[in-house]
């Protein structure tokens, strides 16, 4: 049994997985979502191919993840496309094989040009990184 097949998707309840987000999130994932009356969340289960030499979850594929949860939460707020100027993450624990990830994000701030957005990233309650974001409001 191949080591991914051990951690099956298996997402919560209400969960789908996302299939329009690019070539790049597809290789990375799968990755899931949920939109609810008052925000939305992305999750993913932990497989053993997302984790570093240490068998813990990629940094790299946090903030991958994050920048997408940011990306989310600007698309949601002005209603269209942006691009990413700046991101700084923290990590403040860990995810291993088998753990769901879930995360959302908001928008703190937006002019006409720039997005001001602050995300968290959990497994259950714990939070195991928080990211913060500028993004460029894109003219449609």
């Amino acid at each position: 049994m191949s080591a991914d097949r051990r951690h099956p998707d298996d997402p919560p309840p209400g969960f789908v997985e996302s299939t329009g987000r690019g070539p790049f999130t597809r290789h990375n994932g799968p990755f899931f979502h949920l939109t609810t009356d008052d925000g939305f969340r992305h999750g993913f289960r932990v497989k053993d191919r997302h984790c570093n030499g240490h068998g813990i979850v990629h940094g790299g594929l946090l903030m991958a993840f994050a920048d997408g949860l940011l990306g989310t939460a600007v698309w949601r707020a002005v209603k269209g496309p942006s691009l990413t100027v700046r991101m700084t993450s923290d990590f403040l624990s860990i995810g291993k094989p088998g753990d769901w990830i879930e995360g959302t994000a908001t928008v703190t701030r937006a002019t006409r040009t720039i997005a001001f957005v602050r995300g968290e990233v959990f497994v259950g309650k714990r939070i195991i990184m928080t990211a913060d974001g500028v993004f460029k409001i894109m003219e449609r």
